[in-house]
């Protein structure tokens, strides 16, 4: 499967309803305790395309869009305007934001995360797609230069240092990102009378591992 480097639409996936889901199987015992386990190292997103068309302009750009991609055949970008960025969604992202290892003098690229805590758990989610020109590392808390000290690989995330950080040094980093998605269907159907009504087409749209 081909991956395209576009973009969905910004403006129709603004009124997308979506989320991360996991993977849990549950047994329950004999002596009514549960043991759980999952399979999935990391959650997968979905989301319905359909809820952010607003006029018959719309419908035809997500068309255009389907059918650029071959349906289900190639991957894109998706914004999910709800978890877009490295710091929380009112600030701005700064080269302090996420933690992304620590330099021991030889290791030059670092990849992308973000980390989800909450109480004692952490949670690092792994950042493929960042978008271009938002990208800011630092080493040691001190601020570096894309172009000059760094370079972004957008179609992998990973940061890649002209020079290794010291031993010891915590590289940070901070940036908006895309999710690698598919449409979850081969199908479009699309009633102009139904649409004026207000009725919606379904649209799934799902997370691919990249």
């Amino acid at each position: 499967m081909a991956f395209h480097e576009i973009r969905f639409p910004a403006n129709l996936s603004f009124g997308s309803v979506g989320g991360p889901e996991r993977r849990t199987e549950i047994v329950t015992l004999t002596n009514g305790h549960e043991e759980r386990r999952t399979p999935w190292a990391h959650s997968r997103r979905r989301y319905d395309a359909g809820l952010g068309l607003r006029s018959l302009d719309d419908v035809a750009a997500l068309i255009a869009f389907f059918e650029a991609r071959a349906g289900q055949m190639h991957g894109f970008r998706w914004k999910d305007w709800s978890d877009f960025k490295s710091c929380a969604p009112s600030v701005a992202p700064s080269h302090l934001d996420q933690d992304l290892g620590v330099g021991d003098g030889v290791r030059r690229v670092f990849a992308l995360r973000k980390a989800y805590a909450s109480g004692p758990a952490r949670y690092w989610r792994p950042v493929a797609k960042p978008v271009e020109g938002s990208v800011l590392a630092g080493v040691g808390a001190v601020e570096k230069r894309e172009g000059v000290d760094y370079t972004v690989d957008l179609a992998s995330g990973e940061i890649s240092f002209a020079v290794p950080p010291d031993a010891g040094a915590v590289v940070t980093a901070g940036f908006e990102f895309d999710v690698p998605v598919r449409f979850d269907t081969d199908r479009i159907a699309v009633s102009v009378s139904s649409f004026q009504a207000g009725d919606l087409p379904q649209v799934p749209v799902v997370e691919v591992r990249i």
